[in-house]
């Protein structure tokens, strides 16, 4: 009864304003602005393939996590399953299930090179930026895939203060509080803190507990000084502790499509702590702007699974890793109309992982250890120009030089469990690696008199290769470098005095040398090469204004990934898995989300919401043999919001119609899945001072 009458409890969407050291750009939201980075003029002018969510958009839709967002752009997919350790993304069917990802991710401008740093709290987001497609001559290290930039708001933009208390299903409590000080016209000053603690979703019988808990608390603080008119400074620092039970596996019965209860008898556990900070420096003149970005991060986990997710003691892992990374990163472009527009950068950067592994076999008492330390530096400059050609007609060329050293200590040791026994060393080498790589892009566009664009653009992605730390034999040790061409061709239109915006894509991605994980029973996860494969696809993105109130977004992706030559070593013999859809990839992304609001209802309610949406994501191929998938299933959201001067109260649900789905599967000795969250309820009371 207590919970029921909690849940009636007031809740709320604040308002929110835009971003230091951007451009501001009309939205379709009559508060809000979208937040344009610096490498970039104006999203609906450029010819890129980009999605841009604001605050506003990202608080009446409950998007609270990265994982959140997945399938609610085209062809986007970040799946949830395990822990926050595994945040694989996947753009237009490129991505990485494991190490160093194929999409960039930044915050603020800092990078974040590991898929652990990936999903963070967007309780108190400004905007997000998606970019599809690679982007190495706009950023710092090369992605294939594409970029993700999250932005958090400036305290010169955006001031006050916010306390935010929220309440769900499974005793989800979510605490916020904030607070933007504009000192005077030059300092800023800003804070922000989250708890977040749910008791988990899914019941191990062996222990009678919750396998998935969450106790998550982040801090951040932030600093913003000009210094001169021209001259803005940005300091932020943010922390963030993770204590998360984890991989809610259960066996997987093929024949009737059911996964049975967790049942393991060994903690499933993930513990994270990430520290981040950066220093941003820019110029904006009236011929050039220059911006430095100064990061470092560090990352300490510890991850323990049941690796036989059964009663009986077979196999447990631990995984500990740290993390250094340093980067400083120095961009300078052209302002103004002239018709040569340019940019050009240079990245540079040093980032260290060590890492322990230590495989506990109980079968015969004996455990195996494994220690890696792989310092990695690397350097790249990047360069991208424009000129308007004639009659609206533009190109644009791009080229980027990276270069990239690695060193990998390794060994591997086999002793007994008990203490009692001879040691083992299974493996001990010292090797070092290097890349150099040029990537060009090429791209023409059309800029009608009425400001409806055209484009066409080629660009070649890359991602350098690296060492396996799991190892089957000596060929393992080590992978190589993948490759990709990209081919685009797109319109960014509106109608209506703006009233319709509309972007289209239709791309092609020629993907050679390909990096494959494969899970090896009681091995691990190991890297290889796999070959090459085809994406081809479709990605339409609508936004509405059909009545002053009323605003509708649909966004659908479509991606067809099929390996074209791909051949494993597997079961003492050789499979051919060529023509076979690649896993983790969903065929099709579908969303569309609505909202309306009320103003002055009544002289209790100034604003009345009401906010709904419905994703769509599948089928999904699992594994590479195309036997095991997730159909399309469809998950249903809906908000409803009241607000009273600076008082505000919602309520929320997620998974509506509790859509019984797969959030993963896998195989090692048997079939093992996860499911997706069940229907979840909510409700918050916030206030903003």
């Amino acid at each position: 009864m207590i919970k029921i009458l909690f849940f009636l409890l007031p809740f709320s969407t604040m308002v929110a304003a835009g971003e230091p050291d951007t451009v501001l750009v009309k939205r379709v939201n009559l508060d809000e602005v979208t937040i344009v980075g610096f490498k970039q003029k104006k999203p609906n002018r450029e010819p890129l393939s980009i999605s841009t969510l604001d605050n506003r958009f990202l608080k009446e839709n409950e998007i609270l996590g990265a994982k959140d967002l997945s399938s609610l752009l085209p062809n986007f997919y970040m799946p949830d399953y395990g822990s926050k350790q595994n945040s694989p993304v996947y753009i237009r069917g490129i991505g990485a299930k494991k190490d160093a990802p194929s999409v960039g991710f930044y915050v603020d401008g800092i990078p974040h090179f590991e898929t652990s740093a990936f999903d963070i709290d967007l309780s108190d987001i400004s905007s997000v930026e998606v970019l599809r497609g690679p982007q190495g001559t706009l950023y710092g290290r090369n992605s294939i895939g594409g970029i993700i930039n999250v932005y958090t708001h400036s305290p010169l933009d955006y001031q006050g203060t916010r306390f935010r208390l929220g309440y769900g299903s499974y005793n989800d409590i979510r605490l916020m509080a904030s607070n933007y000080t504009k000192v005077n016209e030059r300092l800023g000053l800003s804070f922000s803190g989250n708890y977040h603690h749910n008791d988990g979703f899914f019941t191990n019988l062996y222990t009678g507990k919750k396998a998935d808990k969450l106790d998550n608390g982040s801090g951040r603080i932030g600093l913003v000084w000009k210094p001169a008119n021209r001259w803005t400074t940005r300091f932020i620092a943010s922390y963030e502790h993770l204590n998360q039970g984890g991989y809610p596996y259960g066996l997987y019965n093929a024949d009737n499509g059911t996964t049975e209860a967790v049942n393991y008898n060994q903690e499933g556990l993930y513990r994270r702590n990430l520290l981040t900070s950066g220093a941003n420096v820019r110029y904006d003149g009236s011929r050039i702007s220059f911006n430095s970005q100064t990061s470092y991060q560090y990352i300490h986990d510890k991850m323990g699974i049941d690796q036989d997710f059964s009663p009986t003691n077979v196999y447990y892992g631990q995984n500990r890793i740290q993390q250094h990374m340093y980067s400083q990163e120095f961009t300078v472009k052209s302002v103004g109309d002239s018709r040569y527009q340019w940019i050009t950068g240079a990245f540079a950067f040093r980032q260290t992982v060590d890492r322990e592994i230590n495989l506990s076999r109980f079968t015969n008492a004996t455990r195996d250890l494994t220690n890696s330390e792989i310092p990695t530096q690397g350097i790249a400059f990047y360069h991208q120009s424009t000129l308007d050609l004639y009659g609206g007609f533009s190109c644009s060329v791009g080229l980027r030089y990276d270069y990239e050293h690695a060193r990998c200590d390794f060994s591997k040791v086999q002793q007994p469990l008990e203490g009692k026994g001879e040691t083992k060393s299974l493996a001990d080498f010292d090797r070092s690696l290097h890349f150099s790589q040029f990537t060009p892009k090429f791209s023409l566009q059309y800029l009608s008199s009425h400001q409806q664009l055209l484009y066409a653009s080629v660009a070649r992605g890359y991602k350098t290769g690296g060492f396996n730390v799991s190892i089957q034999n000596d060929a393992d040790y080590l992978y190589s470098p993948e490759y990709n061409w990209n081919y685009e061709i797109g319109a960014k239109l509106s109608f209506l005095n703006d009233k319709l915006i509309a972007d289209l894509g239709l791309f092609y991605i020629d993907w050679r040398n390909q990096q494959i994980t494969n899970t090896i029973p009681n091995v691990g996860n190991i890297i290889r090469n796999a070959g090459r494969s085809h994406n081809k696809g479709v990605e339409v993105s609508l936004q509405a204004r059909p009545a002053e109130s009323l605003v509708i977004h649909l966004n659908y992706g479509y991606t067809d990934a099929r390996f074209i030559r791909y051949e494993k070593e597997e079961r003492g013999g050789v499979t051919d898995y060529g023509g076979n859809y690649l896993p983790m990839v969903p065929r099709h992304t579908f969303s569309l989300t609505a909202g309306y609001t009320l103003y002055d209802v009544c002289s209790w309610i100034d604003r009345l919401s009401f906010n709904g949406g419905v994703s769509a994501t599948g089928p999904i191929y699992w594994y590479e043999d195309n036997q095991a998938k997730q159909n399309l299933y469809a998950l249903v959201n809906l908000k409803i919001g009241a607000s009273k001067g600076r008082f505000t109260w919602e309520v929320w649900s997620k998974n509506l119609t509790n859509t019984d789905y797969l959030s993963y599967y896998f195989v090692t000795s048997k079939a093992y899945a996860q499911k997706g969250k069940p229907i979840t309820l909510g409700t918050s009371v916030s206030i903003r001072l």
